[in-house]
């Protein structure tokens, strides 16, 4: 498991599957010099172009290094282990998702039909690279405490794109809290059910929009 090395600090913000975004609190980390943040924007791009040609078994720790052009030392003092390297991998397509939301935000004039759209949006995008999902879930299955500040880190962000689809401009309420808490469970457990091919498409888009009627309740 994790290399006694430490990792660089991280430039995401901090959100996983049960702790909401409103809730969690942020992490402090030194900033990464220029130089640091290229190499490990090479490290994540690695890993995940060996993640989506074949899931969690294709990513091994050297030839990630070697693909990134790093040494495998230098791999190991930014992601102790490869469950560290593609939680990491999972926040950054979260960040994309946020991104695309902000700039092309959910038309629908309801709060839970927005949510809706969003999550459904990046499960179509998931599903595109159903071996890179496979590989980012896995991860967060495996993950320990070890990696329970990454873990932190995809839960906020999963809970600020929730929050981001309905325009949530100030802090949430505590029922609102409650809802997205609720929410990131079910698009987590909704993903899992389709890696597994226990649910269809359809199955993951009804059970999504039955959890965001939540944030309607008062």
């Amino acid at each position: 498991m994790p290399s006694p090395t430490t990792p660089a600090p991280s430039t995401a913000h901090p959100t996983v599957p049960g702790t909401s975004a409103a809730s969690a609190a942020p992490t402090t980390d030194p900033p990464l010099t220029a130089r640091q943040a290229e190499r490990r924007r090479r490290i994540l791009r690695a890993a995940t172009v060996l993640a989506a040609r074949g899931g969690y078994e294709a990513v091994q720790m050297r030839e990630v290094a070697e693909g990134a052009e790093v040494a495998l030392g230098t791999l190991y003092r930014y992601f102790p282990s490869k469950v560290h390297l593609l939680v990491a991998v999972m926040l950054e397509q979260l960040q994309g998702l946020q991104e695309q939301v902000r700039r092309h935000p959910p038309a629908e004039p309801e709060p839970a039909p927005r949510v809706a759209d969003t999550l459904t949006r990046a499960f179509h995008a998931l599903q595109r690279e159903p071996l890179l999902a496979e590989a980012m879930v896995r991860a967060l299955s495996f993950a320990d405490r070890s990696v329970s500040a990454e873990v932190d880190r995809v839960s906020t962000a999963t809970g600020q794109l929730i929050l981001d689809s309905i325009g949530q401009s100030g802090l949430p309420t505590e029922s609102q809290r409650a809802a997205v808490r609720v929410i990131e469970h079910t698009w987590h457990s909704a993903l899992v059910s389709w890696l597994s091919g226990r649910s269809s498409i359809a199955e993951v888009r009804a059970d999504l929009h039955t959890a965001a009627q939540l944030l309607t309740l008062p």
